[in-house]
């Protein structure tokens, strides 16, 4: 594997770039204290591992080459999206949310929720496919088999997504009086909807290449 530290330095700088990750995230952790946000990341970075895997063993790049099976996971991850961001936009009308501190963070099946929340908007976006078959080989010896090299920075970039996304939640969380506030979560709520559904129309649109 070569130039390592460009890699990282390279994943860091995408990795802190929002996305639809950091909308999910934000609006679980906002919604449902730090453990709904904790269960998002550990979605996201289990789906992370899944493209990880799926682009060692050559899934991904049929994937990619198919622009059949490409437009399937495209349009069912961007209607995910948009589902997610009208929900989040209807329970503005719905009763007041509830302050974090107050929901209980042991129901096992809104745990499970925001669990398959951050799973799922990772793992039905075929761009997080291409960017680990276009993205990864840039770093790999092409003389050299890359099932090692592959596994190995994917991993890297789990363990950086999950340390910039604890860091994140975590000052998040810092600030948590001020986002208790009903306002402030109504606030939230609406953009990361918004976000939501836009990330959802961008995916859609998006062209198989």
């Amino acid at each position: 594997m070569e130039q390592l530290y460009l890699f990282i330095f390279m994943s860091i700088c995408l990795i802190i770039l929002p996305g639809p990750d950091t909308a999910i995230a934000t609006k679980n952790v906002l919604t449902a204290g730090k453990m709904g946000g904790l269960k998002t990341v550990i979605g996201t970075c289990c789906a992370i591992c899944i493209h990880t895997l799926a682009a060692v063993v050559g899934l991904s790049a049929i994937i990619v080459k198919s622009a059949f099976l490409f437009s399937i996971i495209k349009y069912v991850g961007a209607i995910y999206l948009v589902y997610l961001g009208c929900r989040a936009l209807w329970s503005i009308k719905g009763k007041e949310p509830e302050p974090a501190s107050e929901i209980s963070e042991n129901q096992n099946g809104t745990n499970v929720s925001y669990f398959r929340q951050g799973f799922l908007t990772n793992l039905l976006n075929p761009k997080v496919a291409v960017f680990f078959l276009t993205f990864l080989p840039q770093f790999v010896n092409q003389q050299s088999d890359p099932f090692g090299p592959f596994l190995l920075m994917g991993l890297i970039y789990t363990v950086l997504t999950a340390l910039w996304f604890f860091l994140y939640l975590f000052l998040i969380h810092q600030i948590s009086a001020f986002m208790k506030k009903s306002s402030t979560q109504k606030m939230i709520q609406g953009i990361t909807g918004f976000v939501l559904i836009g990330f959802g129309i961008k995916l859609a649109m998006e062209r198989h290449r």
